[in-house]
Formats: C-alpha cells, sequence, structure tokens
C-alpha cells in the first residue's frame, strides 16, 4: 500500500531517453544543439508507433511538464497496445492529472490498470474525466488509491455516462456508506457492466443506500459481483437473498468474510 495521499508522485525507474525528452519540451538549452538527432528520434519514434502515437506522447510530456511529475516510461513504452498497466507506479493526483490528459487522445487502451497509486479523491476526479469521454477502454482497475466518497461519487458519474466500461474494480478504497449512494446508481443505471469488484471496503448494512439489495436485483446485465471482506452483518444477508429472488443473471457471487448466514444466500 502507497503513502498518505498528500503526495503528489514520486519518480519512478525511467530511461534517460524520457528524461531527455521532457528536457527538450521544456526548451532545455541542449535541444538546439541536437536538432539533427532529435528529428532522427523522431522519426524513428514515429515509425514505431505512427503519427498518432507520436503525438500520444507528446501530450502526455507535456502535460507531466505542466504538472510537474515524472512521465511514466510504461505509458510512453506502450505504443498500440490495449493494456496499460502502471500499478504501483505512485502516481499520485498530479501524475493521474497528466495520465488523463494523454488518456483523452489515446485510441488504443482498453484495460487500464492502476491499482495502488495513491491517486486519492483528486486523481479519481481527474481519472473520470477522462474516463467518462473514452469510448475504448472497457476495463479498469483502481483499487488501493484512497479514492473515498469523493473519488467514488466521481467515477461512479463518471460510468454511468460510459456504457462502454465492462468490469471495474474498486477493492480497498475506503468506501464506507456514504459511498454506497454512488455505487447504488452506478449499478441502476449502467447497461453494460458486467463485473464489479468492491472487495475489502467497510460498505456496512447502516448505509441508507446499500449497493446490494434492489439495484442487483434490477440489474440485468451484472455477472459478477465481488461485496467480499465488507462486515455485512444480518441486514446485508437478507439483502442479497431479496436481490436475488429478482435476478437470474449473476452467475458469481463473492461474500467471503460479510459475517452472513449461508441459508440467507440460497438462489431462488
Amino acid at each position: 500500500m502507497r503513502a498518505p495521499c498528500k503526495r503528489s508522485g514520486e519518480k519512478d525507474e525511467q530511461e534517460e531517453g524520457v528524461a531527455a525528452a521532457a528536457g527538450r519540451l521544456a526548451g532545455a538549452p541542449e535541444a538546439e544543439e541536437c536538432s539533427d538527432v532529435d528529428s532522427d528520434s523522431d522519426r524513428e519514434m514515429e515509425g514505431i508507433h505512427g503519427p498518432g502515437g507520436l503525438v500520444k506522447d507528446t501530450l502526455y510530456l507535456r502535460s507531466c511538464q505542466a504538472h510537474s511529475v515524472v512521465p511514466a516510461s510504461c505509458f510512453l513504452r506502450q505504443g498500440s497496445t490495449p493494456e496499460l498497466n502502471l500499478r504501483h507506479h505512485g502516481l499520485g493526483p498530479q501524475g493521474a492529472r497528466a495520465l488523463a490528459s494523454a488518456l483523452t487522445s489515446n485510441p488504443y487502451v482498453k484495460r487500464l490498470d492502476l491499482r495502488d497509486n495513491g491517486l486519492c479523491g483528486a486523481g479519481v476526479e481527474a481519472l473520470a474525466g477522462a474516463l467518462s469521454k473514452s469510448s475504448t477502454i472497457c476495463d479498469v482497475d483502481l483499487s488501493e488509491n484512497q479514492m473515498g466518497v469523493v473519488g467514488a461519487q466521481a467515477i461512479c458519474a463518471a460510468l454511468t455516462v460510459n456504457l462502454t466500461m465492462q468490469k471495474v474494480q474498486l477493492a480497498g478504497n475506503g468506501l464506507e456508506e456514504h459511498a454506497a449512494q454512488y455505487l447504488a446508481e452506478l449499478l441502476l443505471a449502467h447497461t453494460g457492466l458486467k463485473s464489479l469488484d468492491l472487495s475489502y471496503n467497510q460498505l456496512t448494512d447502516h448505509a441508507e443506500y446499500l449497493p446490494l439489495g434492489p439495484q442487483v436485483g434490477a440489474n440485468i446485465f451484472l455477472r459478477v459481483l465481488d461485496i467480499s471482506y465488507n462486515g455485512f452483518g444480518d441486514p446485508g444477508a437478507s439483502a442479497v437473498g431479496e436481490a436475488l429472488k429478482t435476478n437470474n443473471v449473476l452467475e458469481e457471487l463473492n461474500t467471503r468474510w460479510i459475517m452472513v448466514l449461508e441459508d440467507s444466500l440460497m438462489w431462488p
């Protein structure tokens, strides 16, 4: 797990080429002296990634410069691959803002893994804006990012208008009662969501909008729901049981260690 959310990002292992590129964008003196080398380097990058990839990388580097963060070399090496894995990179809120700007112009990413990056509510809010506009990303992992209720509200609002999303992981984010309302609204509104992981949070029985009652019963598209390790008691068990009476499409329900009676979770 990462340190508290006050961190704005930390330096990851970066290649010398990444630092040099960031320096050129910042207008470093050596840029003019190496103009021929830069030109060859740009042509080589364009040959590998294509013009669109070059534009994407340039936008990302400029965004990193604007937010005073070190670029993530994984993003620059991604090319046109469908998965972007940046888990455990310590991006922080500022790094998330820089990444969000670049994601809006990236047509390649389908799966985005940002687990354990200390994004906090502010970072998730920035990413939510990009996710709400993406027509390609269908699988996102924002687990272990201390997003809290602010991040939960932002991400749920974004996914409600982005029906491309099919799989969402929000485990270990400290989500409590106040976040439950937004999760419930997401389940009711999103008709394409097939898998939702809410494990290792604190969504107790006392939430006004428990995200596993009528919402699960009304959602006829969700196939996988993980609510394990949330501390639900008998009221939670009853809510699950009632939901399953009207939902015959859910294929996998993980309720491990929510302190419920097995009889309450029997399929109708």
